[in-house]
């Protein structure tokens, strides 16, 4: 079974200021790790708020690192330096907004200014690029909603079979 490439790209003004702990890519690497028994490997980011740094590490994790599954966290909301969503929309081919419409009215049952997120997804070539809000709680209840949808995405792009602990998370695909 081949091994998945995932990148883990987290987005902070923070990130140059030297000295930085990075909860949420900690977060994300974490809950992956509890979800999947397949063979996996996180190929980490830890990237400035800057649209075009962050559209070049995307493309770079797509392109060059073969990521199958790119997952951001931060640079989600209505601040001016917040631009996740237009990096990740400037370097998709076609968006997943379903992604975001689910995170959103997950977020929403525990606090009102979910709507404020404006997490997206998108699909580059073979790569499905999904922006999580930055806070650890919030990165899991977002993935807990959605990631029983991304296995089936990467087969349907032919990437690897992503096996999944059912005691932790359910993939669904399909019966044929």
């Amino acid at each position: 079974m081949a091994t998945a490439r995932i990148g883990i790209v987290t987005v902070s003004d923070r990130a140059s200021a030297g000295v930085y702990e990075d909860l949420s890519g900690k977060a994300i690497i974490d809950t992956l790790g509890q979800y999947l028994t397949s063979p996996w490997e996180p190929v980490y980011r830890l990237i400035p708020d800057e649209q075009v740094e962050i559209e070049r590490t995307l493309i770079e994790l797509a392109d060059n690192e073969a990521c199958c599954l790119i997952v951001t966290t931060g640079g989600t909301g209505p601040a001016k330096r917040d631009v996740t969503p237009e990096a990740t929309e400037a370097v998709c081919h076609r968006m997943m907004p379903g992604f975001g419409e689910l995170m959103r009215a997950e977020s929403l049952k525990f606090v009102p200014t979910a709507i404020l997120s404006r997490q997206t997804a998108g699909l580059r070539d073979d790569t499905l690029i999904v922006n999580l809000p930055g806070k650890p709680k919030s990165i899991r209840e977002c993935l807990d909603a959605v990631f029983p949808a991304i296995p089936y995405c990467i087969d349907l792009m032919e990437g690897p079979y992503l096996e999944c602990n059912e005691d932790v998370i359910k993939a669904f695909r399909p019966k044929k």
